[in-house]
């Protein structure tokens, strides 16, 4: 077996990675760029080494750099995780040529199935069921829409080399298809250097689910089941499941043994990928093959007890499988969550920053056999950097059914705490609960279809806003004691904390008498409800844990001015504790009223100025482009939301604007 491996990535993949090698023995080597000098995977390798600046096009995906690296640490194989230099058969070459094990693919099979078009030919003729396109090279921006006419809209715009959503834009008409054309071209050529397009039709009602196929070098592939990814933003996954909730044994079958075909087709050698678009009647069509792992592979894992990356080292050690397809038994299911640095309640639009606060949940096995598992890159103090993907961690679980693992991941979401930075929590919490997720009823369009005026939080039924009511008059009573026994020690006179109080959560009013108990409290509302809360919840702290009615909860707790902001399963909420005199008087209060910005094009994340479509004078009409900002690699067009005239322009192209500067302004 190998002695030494060096990671040719960063981030949570270099920690996965790490984690396998040391588990077999083998030493690990990161690579770093000045951004990632004091970065997770850095501290968890024996070894790292410095190669270049924080942009990757300087650092990661220099493949002279990383041969540097490699004939430094005297390293005898590359895994490349995901990303980056993956999927380069330049790179792959390069090893081979020096004599290094690559942990991936053939180089044919990487030229083969790493580029789109080429895939989409080989898979025709291995007779595997493929999306109707144009699979020929696109040149310009009017003939993508011509193509697009031919095909019938909706159409999708790919890069060639593209992945994880990036060089992707669906068009539904004309001007769609010029803008998708042009920006999915600088993606691609920012991301992957390679700015080739192609068009495919888009497929209405689809769900993605993707087959895990594992072969060696001596002929042997197998299937792993099925993955559902349905639930992306953007073209890229947040939530993935295994198995899919869809899909019958028949058909999980055919997609395996097509899937194999095609790995076979091209001599196939390590873990890949084969993904599909499935319609409402399990009719699935190929859509890629990715010649890499997966960033969701871990739900396979947890399904199968089999640990990918270890094969993958195995088989290219020169190892033959151990496994054949009949050992291959779906156990259970597994939920993931990936966590991003971007915030859904302004169109998921990336975040950067320090964390001041990271605690995820535990990695452990419940009392109830549920799993937690969490894949991350990060650690509390570290940095989000605008270079890199906004990704922190892959947050799973394993329950014996769907419904246990749904549960699993709510609550291990509840007591995930994140500071610092915009991020996703509120939004994945908020898809675990919703019923249509919880049924299994699921497309790509889910989040379009579910929030389509954007992400404004989860809605809480009456029963929890009573829940979380009844939690901030606890608290309150809890902090309100504390000062009493300070203030009495030294005054030798004791305060009394009062039993009726009027919590108000957002604007509404619970009023409430309370009976304190020890570790807790019985709360009665003026409706006639009840609750009972048991907790060692202590001020400062901010995860309160609680049993309510005998049932466990986690609710994050932050002080604000007159009261607390109480996060639960995808819900923020304000709650201000007064007296019944004190809620009676806020009834005169005058509500303030936020600032006017609606004559202005304000930058909605830290970003690059690519262009300024538009110039002083000019009148735009609603939903024209106005300017395109780039960030974390990804390109987002700011548009007009209404008929107006630009009376300003502050930025030009190049510029990097932080959070909320003025872009334009309008008449």
């Amino acid at each position: 077996m190998f002695k030494k491996i060096l990671i040719a990535n960063r981030g949570e993949i270099a920690c996965r990675v790490i984690k396998t090698a040391r588990k077999m023995g083998i030493k690990a080597v990161a690579v770093y760029s000045d951004a990632d000098r004091n970065a997770l995977h850095v501290s968890m390798a024996d070894e790292a080494i410095h190669i270049g600046p924080p942009a990757a096009s300087e650092s990661y995906i220099v493949i002279d750099k990383i041969m540097d690296a490699i004939r430094q640490s005297g390293a005898e194989a590359v895994h490349p995780g995901y990303g980056f230099l993956s999927e380069n058969p330049k790179f792959a070459e390069a090893l081979k040529k020096a004599n290094i094990a690559f942990i991936g693919p053939p180089v044919g099979a990487i030229e083969a199935m790493g580029d789109k078009i080429t895939s989409k030919k080989l898979a025709q003729e291995a007779n595997v069921s493929t999306v109707p396109g144009h699979m020929d090279l696109i040149e310009d921006a009017e003939e993508a829409v011509t193509i697009s006419n031919s095909i019938g809209y909706p159409v999708m715009i790919k890069a060639s080399a593209g992945g994880g959503g990036k060089g992707m834009r669906i068009a539904w008409n004309d001007d769609e298809a010029r803008e998708g054309f042009q920006s999915s071209k600088n993606e691609a050529a920012n991301s992957f250097g390679d700015d080739r397009i192609f068009i495919e039709k888009f497929v209405t009602q689809p769900r993605h689910i993707e087959i895990q196929v594992l072969a060696d070098g001596h002929g042997n592939c197998i299937y792993l089941g099925e993955r559902e990814c349905s639930i992306q933003r953007r073209n890229q996954k947040v939530i993935e499941e295994a198995p899919s909730p869809f899909l019958d044994e028949e058909t999980r079958k055919a997609m395996g043994e097509q899937s194999v075909a095609l790995a076979k087709a091209v001599d196939y050698a390590s873990a890949g990928t084969v993904e599909f678009i499935v319609d409402g009647d399990q009719n699935f069509y190929f859509l890629e093959m990715n010649t890499r792992l997966q960033v969701e592979h871990p739900v396979t894992e947890l399904i199968t007890g089999i640990d990918l990356v270890e094969q993958m080292i195995r088989v290219a050690y020169g190892e033959k499988l151990a496994i054949k397809q009949s050992d291959v038994k779906l156990n259970g299911w597994a939920m993931e969550s990936r966590l991003y640095a971007e915030d859904p309640y302004r169109n998921f639009l990336p975040s950067i920053g320090r964390l001041t606060r990271y605690r995820p949940p535990a990695e452990t096995t419940h009392d109830n056999g549920t799993i937690v598992r969490n894949d991350t890159g990060v650690f509390e103090g570290g940095e989000i950097s605008m270079f890199y993907d906004p990704m922190i961690a892959k947050l799973c679980t394993w329950g014996k059914n769907r419904a246990q693992a749904i549960e699993a991941m709510g609550t291990a979401l509840d007591t995930f705490e994140v500071e610092g930075i915009g991020h996703n929590l509120p939004f994945l919490s908020a898809v675990m609960d919703h019923p249509r997720f919880v049924s299994g009823n699921i497309t790509t369009a889910f989040i379009e279809e579910e929030y389509p005026e954007g992400f404004e939080g989860a809605t809480l039924s009456e029963s929890v806003k009573h829940e979380l009511a009844a939690i901030a008059a606890v608290i309150n009573m809890i902090a309100q004691l504390r000062r009493t026994r300070i203030s009495g020690a030294m005054t030798n006179h004791k305060r009394r904390v009062g039993k009726n109080w009027v919590v108000n959560l957002d604007g509404e009013n619970f009023a409430l008498s309370m009976k304190s108990k020890n570790e807790g409290a019985k709360v009665k509302f003026s409706d006639g409800n009840k609750v009972k809360i048991l907790t060692d919840w202590r001020p400062g702290q901010k995860l309160l844990k609680a049993k309510i009615n005998g049932q466990p909860i986690a609710v994050k707790v932050a002080a604000t001015a007159g009261g607390y902001e109480l996060r639960y399963r995808g819900a923020t909420v304000c709650a201000q504790i007064m007296s019944p005199r004190m809620a009676e008087l806020n009834t005169f209060m005058i509500e303030k009223v936020p600032a006017d910005t609606s004559k202005q094009l304000l930058c909605p994340m830290p970003g690059l100025i690519v262009s300024i479509n538009v110039k002083v004078g000019d009148e735009v009409q609603e939903g024209q482009a106005l300017a395109t900002v780039e960030a974390m690699k990804m390109e987002n067009i700011l548009r007009a939301e209404r008929k107006t005239k630009v009376s300003k322009i502050n930025a030009v192209a190049g510029d990097s604007l932080a959070v909320d500067e003025i872009i334009m302004e309008f008449e």
